[in-house]
């Protein structure tokens, strides 16, 4: 070799690994994926005469043209790289394809990443050679190199905007959860009556929920309560919840007919989700004066009466379909009881009382019904319900909110 030649080959090594360290130093500098795109571009282009070049990458299912140089927009739009270009797993000639579609170009190189191939360079030249190898020969293989090193770049951007979207939507989950407690009140927060006891528990499945509970004073004596769950989980059902608490805390008072309250609610509530979403709900409202409950349950989980002086266990079932359902509610059933001394009732959701075998889902209330008539505080007695579902033991056995609202009736 002649000392020309060896000085060509050297400078040409030396401009190849320094033009991988200035592509390297880009990507640590945050260039952006256009920006890498077009310093390829200019490389192949600019500095080793390879005048055509089209750059496919995968994006999920789909392909798309990150780059298109000197190639007819004609052939381009033809192309269909699932027909003519995945079929080739490894670096190709384009005249060995048989594909006249791809003629204006001479190489095809495939880009893989984890055993799949996700991006393909095709590369050409239109001058003329008198002599020699042509430059998409001559560089095919630091063209493959610098293409690898740009998608494993594109795919670092691309999981760490992710990872930037994912600590963004945390934080909102965060806050969200935050303002979702502070509309479902604690057993501290609780209003507090002469001869009542409440109790409450709340363990919703994701960091929000589309479970709720409330009581609410209505004055002279006299406090409504309900628990209610929204159809389907996370950030949708925990803002038509927030709706939901507004709306009924705008609405419920005591002069106003809980079939009525109902009704409203129920138009309310179809305005807002217009029919996508629906909310099962009890409500009731107690007399601590007469020891008189008025009830309504649309649609929801009946809450278990338990009377001591006899063991009886009354499940409260009277009501209607629930609410957003139907744009009126055909029939709105009112429930009225006498609350006995020493009476205790326990409200809940679904998840409590419903658990997965394979692909079937078992409705069983034993175990609220069991705990309810054991003699313990109100308080006690949903602690040992939450305690024996295993919600802090076998979490993997929820698989939705759970909330629970309880009153001893002295």
């Amino acid at each position: 070799m002649s000392e020309a030649a060896s000085n060509d080959r050297l400078k040409l090594s030396t401009y190849k690994l320094n033009t991988l360290l200035g592509m390297a130093q880009a990507i640590s500098s945050d260039l952006r994926i256009e920006g890498l795109v077009e310093r390829f571009r200019g490389i192949l282009n600019d500095d080793l005469g390879i005048d055509r070049i089209l750059l496919y990458k995968r994006e999920g299912e789909a392909w798309e043209l990150l780059l298109n140089s000197n190639c007819a927009p004609d052939m381009v739009e033809q192309i269909d790289v699932e027909r003519d270009l995945l079929p080739y797993g490894e670096i190709t000639f384009v005249a060995a394809t048989y594909n006249t579609l791809l003629l204006d170009l001479d190489v095809l190189i495939p880009i893989e990443q984890n055993n799949s191939v996700v991006g393909y360079v095709l590369i050409g030249d239109t001058k003329e050679y008198e002599k020699g190898v042509s430059t998409t020969i001559r560089h095919l293989n630091f063209v493959q190199t610098l293409a690898i090193i740009i998608f494993v770049a594109m795919e670092n951007m691309r999981l760490f905007r992710k990872m930037l979207d994912q600590e963004a939507m945390r934080k909102e989950m965060e806050l969200a959860s935050r303002m979702q407690n502070m509309l479902i009140p604690s057993p501290d927060t609780m209003p507090r009556y002469p001869g009542i006891d409440m109790a409450s528990y709340y363990n919703p499945h994701f960091e929000v929920g589309g479970d709720y509970y409330d009581v609410v004073p209505l004055g002279e004596g006299e406090f409504g309560f309900c628990i209610a769950d929204v159809s389907g989980k996370g950030i949708s059902a925990a803002l038509l919840m927030s709706n939901f608490q507004a709306t009924l805390r705008a609405l419920f008072d005591r002069n106003i007919a809980l079939n009525e309250f109902i009704a409203k609610l129920n138009e309310r509530m179809m305005s807002a989700a217009k029919g996508e979403k629906f909310i099962t709900l009890f409500v009731a409202r107690y007399s601590c004066v007469n020891r008189v409950m008025e009830y309504v349950n649309a649609g929801h989980n009946s809450p278990i009466l338990y009377t001591p002086h006899n063991g009886a266990i009354e499940h409260l079932q009277r009501g209607s379909v629930g609410i957003g359902m139907l744009d009126e509610i055909p029939v709105i059933n009112v429930g009225q009881l006498h609350v006995p001394s020493g009476a205790k009732l326990v409200c809940y959701t679904d998840g409590l009382v419903e658990r997965t075998d394979g692909n079937a889902v078992l409705y069983d209330t034993n175990l609220v019904e069991r705990c309810i008539s054991t003699g313990g505080s109100i308080a006690n007695i949903l602690a040992m319900i939450a305690k024996e579902r295993g919600v802090d033991d076998h979490p993997e056995d929820i698989f939705d909110d759970i909330s629970m609202l309880g009153f001893e009736f002295k």
